[in-house]
């Protein structure tokens, strides 16, 4: 049975709701962004699946059903915490590039930077991989029971919600240049589904089904992987059979830090999640809680934080299994932010921010968490990175393929340069928090360059603050853009401060007196989709918080 309690948001002495309740629940929960999803990890959970398994199901469901922000065609990254072993793993399972890539092959085909769509923009889905590798270590169940109800929903059709139907609508335009893309993502009358619409995707339903009868493989290798390289290789990609059937997952390492007693984990690179914990370790040297919430005095040395992290970011984040000397414990540890945070002046704005030195010291995508029983926590995020990925689709196998490549750099120098068969930076990074060794809360924060942003805005307010997982995700948001970027680019300007209608004029006030260039949004997905499961320290039930600005819920038993 799930509990909804009504709650209100303290704003700069004002209130603000969150539009939705949190859930309560005694057994498990799921939280995702579309109610299909939910309610398959559910079916799962109920059925004796463990978080894992639920997952899965999970990931499948949204495939189906939110297509442009995720897919098979896509990469995956989780952390789990294993009630068994009490321990938390990390999986990275994102692909590479093929073994034909090489700057001097973009170059000759006259290209400056990697292109954002197209063939040349894709890397190995590490997707299906992903969810094998899970299976494998950790699940209970076949293929058959977890992707099962996602094949169900792909042949008899699901209900299209708001926020997806807008996303879908926005790409009418691309799928009707691609008579496969228009086949599998439009309807009939070649139109994208609306809001209350219903799609199906046979294609994609049979693809499942060859996943079903042999695995992981099925993907990888033989005739599904043959027709993936034929098609990009048809659009101008440099893939092979060999790099498919040669990919692999990574079990890797999370990475930590203490922000007032609280351990939150991320995943080392090639994802951006050390930016979370360079953010927080700049931002415990301040008094956030006296502070207050709203106030234009944190949200000043919030912007400047991220300037600093993502300012690293651009210098460092790079596939560690090429780059074996990247300073992660430096950049991740206390003594490195409390040199950063020095450098914030607290009355202006930085215009131009340069990478710190961590070594004077002695990333479109989908989120879910689920929760069991045993209190196994799974926390996952998929995607395509931008909507529906490169625009390339596997001919009829009915999904988009991402454009995870377009984050290499070409230039020589870079930690992050094209090279054959290497992970480029990624966006994509699930979040864990832990209280005296145990598990305390599983989230995430959707949506690329948003996503450390909003990770550490979202702790914030539950730690410093004091809110539940819902307050914490539908609190007004700031996003900083123009960030120094993943390909080498320092930030010269000082970017663009966009807040949310909530946020008041006194605040915008105040930060354009400091020197920031604000604008107002409305709420949106460039704000961010938070999802977020809380395991109550005293009572040990749940309590779910799901993103304001998405379609899904958080809902347990």
């Amino acid at each position: 049975m799930t509990i909804l309690i009504s709650l209100l948001v303290a704003f700069d002495g004002g209130m603000v709701s969150t539009a939705k309740t949190p859930a309560v629940a005694k057994t498990g929960m799921v939280a995702a962004c579309h109610p299909a999803a939910v309610e398959a990890g559910l079916k799962i959970l109920q059925a004796g699946g463990n978080a894992v398994d639920a997952a899965i199901a999970v990931n499948a469901m949204l495939c189906v059903v939110e297509p442009m922000s995720c897919g098979i065609g896509g990469d995956l990254f989780a952390i789990v915490w294993d009630a068994k072993t009490q321990k938390l793993y990390g999986l990275n399972a994102s692909g590479r590039s093929p073994y034909a890539a090489s700057i001097k092959a973009y170059r000759d085909l006259g290209h400056q930077k990697v292109p954002e769509m197209g063939a040349l923009a894709v890397s190995v889905p590490g997707c299906v991989d992903g969810w094998d590798q899970l299976r494998q270590r950790f699940g209970t169940m076949s293929f058959a029971q977890t992707i099962g109800p996602a094949v169900e929903a792909a042949e008899k059709g699901h209900v299209v919600p708001p926020v997806i139907g807008r996303a879908w609508r926005s790409a009418e335009r691309s799928m009707k240049r691609d008579p496969d893309a228009a086949a599998t993502f439009l309807l009939p009358n070649g139109r994208a589904p609306g809001t209350g619409g219903t799609m199906t995707n046979n294609r994609l339903a049979s693809t499942f089904k060859k996943i079903i009868a042999g695995g992981r493989d099925a993907y990888y290798k033989g005739p599904v992987a043959e027709k993936i390289v034929a098609a990009l290789k048809a659009k101008g990609g440099l893939f092979e059979t060999r790099d498919f059937a040669e990919h692999t997952s990574s079990w890797v390492d999370p990475i930590s830090t203490d922000y007032r007693g609280v351990q939150v984990w991320q995943l080392p690179p090639n994802g951006q999640g050390l930016a979370v914990l360079e953010i927080l370790n700049i931002l415990a040297g301040f008094d956030v809680k006296k502070m207050g919430f709203g106030s234009a005095e944190f949200a000043h040395l919030f912007i400047e934080a991220k300037k600093l992290a993502y300012a690293d970011r651009a210098a460092y984040y790079a596939d560690m299994e090429f780059e074996k000397n990247l300073p992660v414990a430096e950049l991740a540890a206390r003594a490195y932010g409390d040199r950063q945070r020095k450098r914030i002046d607290p009355n202006k704005a930085a215009l131009e921010v340069e990478p710190g030195d961590p070594r004077l010291s002695t990333s479109e995508t989908t989120y879910f968490t689920v929760v069991d029983k045993d209190r196994n926590a799974v926390s996952m995020i998929q995607s395509n990175y931008m909507g529906f990925g490169s625009g390339v689709i596997a001919g009829d196998l009915g999904f988009m393929f991402q454009n995870r490549g377009a984050l290499f750099s070409l230039d020589e120098k870079h930690p992050n340069r094209l090279e054959p068969h290497k992970r480029p930076f990624h966006t994509i990074i699930p979040g864990m928090a832990t209280k005296n060794g145990k598990p305390w809360f599983s989230f995430g924060v959707m949506g690329g360059d948003m996503q450390p942003q909003g990770h550490v805005q979202v702790l914030v307010n539950l730690i410093d603050f004091g809110m539940d997982p819902q307050a914490a995700g539908a609190a007004p948001r700031i996003r900083h853009d123009g960030s120094s970027s993943p390909t080498g680019e320092i930030m010269k300007d000082g970017g663009k401060v966009f807040v949310e209608p909530d946020v008041p004029q006194a605040v915008v006030d105040s930060l354009i007196r400091k020197g920031h260039d604000v604008a107002r949004r409305p709420p949106s997905a460039s704000f961010g989709g938070f999802q977020g499961i809380m395991i109550d320290e005293k009572t040990g039930n749940l309590i779910g918080g799901s993103e304001t600005r998405k379609d899904g819920f958080a809902k347990g038993y």
